[in-house]
């Protein structure tokens, strides 16, 4: 019918060849949890997991272009954390980290790279959401970040309800994006990614 716009095409749900990642990626960054800006959890429903920005310790986030990524989280729970597995070998153990190596625990996740349009940061952050429902935080604990591509860039956005919607979004691309063989980690028994660096 004239007058009429095109309808706008949704975003597509998976990015990357199925062939398997492609450069820069991955690209690797690690670091003790610390506090962000307190907002993920409280005012979006949407946990996240800061790490300090060091163009010094990662040098390839100096040049990176802001926005939102996705890959292969770890995490070194301590023994005390609800989310710890107690053996992954006891078959009567019931655990919510459905992998465990070396005392790391791995998930899949996407992150937010830059200084978050809507929030008008002036200093750049780092903040991963990890696919996966924690029991407790934690804070101080060692983590590593595999980044396996990129999903979008920053944006402005009129309410923080279209904010969520497309976080909700990035996760579904990530989750998607990870579940095929060539994404998916090798030490999983699930694809053929290399993931030894973030269990070691």
């Amino acid at each position: 019918m004239a007058g009429l716009y095109p309808m706008v095409t949704a975003r597509p749900l998976i990015i990357g060849p199925s062939t398997g990642l492609e450069a820069p990626y991955p690209l690797q960054m690690e670091g003790k949890v610390i506090h962000g800006f307190g907002r993920g959890s409280k005012e979006l429903g949407i946990p996240t997991a800061n790490l300090p920005v060091d163009d010094n310790l990662t040098p390839w986030i100096a040049n990176i272009e802001p926005g939102v990524y996705f890959g292969w989280a770890s995490l070194r729970l301590p023994p005390s954390h609800p989310n710890q597995p107690t053996t992954l070998s006891d078959s009567t153990t019931t655990t919510t980290a459905p992998e465990t190596y070396s005392g790391f625990s791995v998930y899949p996740m996407v992150m937010s790279i830059g200084y978050n349009k809507f929030y008008k940061n002036t200093g750049r952050s780092a903040e991963a959401h990890l696919l996966h429902e924690f029991g407790a935080d934690f804070y101080g604990v060692e983590m590593r970040l595999l980044v396996t591509g990129f999903i979008r860039e920053e944006k402005d956005y009129a309410g923080v309800e279209e904010l969520i919607e497309d976080i909700r979004v990035d996760c579904e691309v990530a989750r998607k994006s990870l579940d095929r063989e060539a994404w998916a980690l090798r030490e999983t028994g699930k694809g053929t990614l290399d993931g030894s660096w973030l269990v070691r």
